[in-house]
């Protein structure tokens, strides 16, 4: 629907234009819009130039400005919908996102994904995955690798981008993979703890809603540890600085 109001309105301008040019070209040659001449006087006014304090940039220059961009804009949008180019990609937040996870899960999650995202893009293709799984102990077939990428390849691009990545994990944990699935043996072998069966055993809503509350305190819990961790090294780091200047002023005396 935004695609053809763009169309619409492109086509009314580009007409709106052409009869513009049409009705100025006679005038512009001496002629009024029937064709007859106009007197000389006024064919001379009409052909002097303004003052250059009162010239304005053309009209015409502005239009095509204006017409460029609406191309820009109606392409694009085309291009969109019929799948060959993707929406600008938003700011990925991975705290806010996936905040059932303590920042020490995803800093570990994702050591584990730049350790095997040898091509250094910012994805895991199918033959890293590949190496990834072998490494872990727990080899998979071609087939078996393109299926672990399709049960969380939200931009089916065919490759897990970092937020995929952590999908497998929110999946592992809320008990939404099969058992014997690759992502489960990824999940498993990966090392890194997501309680696991602290989700997966929530009975009901209350539940559920409790764990999400202790994993918040727990973030909090982390982000002030980690607070008070730099401010005892700081505090450290006077003292040392301190008995220095003393044990210097001793020997200078």
């Amino acid at each position: 629907m935004a695609t053809q109001e763009l169309a619409l309105k492109l086509q009314r301008r580009l007409r709106l234009e052409q009869e513009s040019e049409a009705a100025q070209g006679p005038q512009q040659n001496g002629l009024d819009g029937e064709g007859r001449g106009l007197p000389a006087e006024s064919a001379r006014a009409r052909n002097r130039s303004p003052p250059k304090a009162a010239q304005e940039p053309p009209a015409k220059e502005l239009t095509a400005n204006a017409d460029s961009e609406l191309k820009a804009q109606l392409s694009r949008r085309q291009s969109i919908h019929e799948g060959t180019a993707r929406p600008r990609p938003k700011v990925f937040k991975p705290h806010t996102e996936f905040p059932e996870f303590s920042r020490r899960q995803i800093k570990d999650m994702e050591s584990l994904f730049r350790r095997y995202d040898s091509g250094k893009d910012g994805y895991i293709d199918l033959m890293e995955l590949k190496l990834m799984m072998e490494k872990l102990g727990a080899p998979q077939t071609h087939l078996d690798l393109k299926n672990m990428i399709k049960e969380v390849d939200e931009d089916l691009d065919s490759k897990l981008s970092f937020r995929e990545f952590l999908l497998i994990f929110r999946k592992a944990a809320s008990g939404e993979l099969e058992e014997d699935s690759g992502l489960m043996y990824l999940a498993k072998l990966s090392e890194i703890d997501v309680a696991i069966e602290g989700v997966k055993g929530a009975k009901n809503f209350f539940e559920a809603k409790v764990h999400a509350l202790s994993v918040t305190s727990k973030f909090e819990a982390e982000i002030k540890a980690e607070q008070m961790a730099r401010k005892q090294e700081e505090e450290e780091r006077r003292y040392r600085k301190a008995l220095f200047r003393e044990r210097q002023a001793a020997f200078s005396q």
